[in-house]
């Protein structure tokens, strides 16, 4: 899997922020990503959010993406 990691500034209601997320790169409807995050007040805060977090997937067996992980109860 080629995971990739998106950083996109956001201008919602409240104010600019940052949002960032982690999916597969060969994913044709990235709707659905593996993680993210949001309200990074700086990109490179976002960035530096998710890369660390790339780096916790990168050694998982198994990813389950997000929608996925709200159905899971434990």
């Amino acid at each position: 899997m080629n995971l990739r990691v998106r950083v996109v500034r956001c201008a919602c209601t409240g104010g600019h922020h940052w949002f960032a997320d982690i999916d597969d790169a060969d994913d044709l409807q990235p709707d659905d990503p593996f993680w993210f995050v949001d309200g990074c007040s700086t990109q490179s805060r976002a960035l530096e959010v998710a890369c660390a977090q790339l780096r916790v997937l990168s050694r998982a067996r198994q990813l389950t993406r997000v929608q996925e992980a709200n159905l899971v109860h434990v």
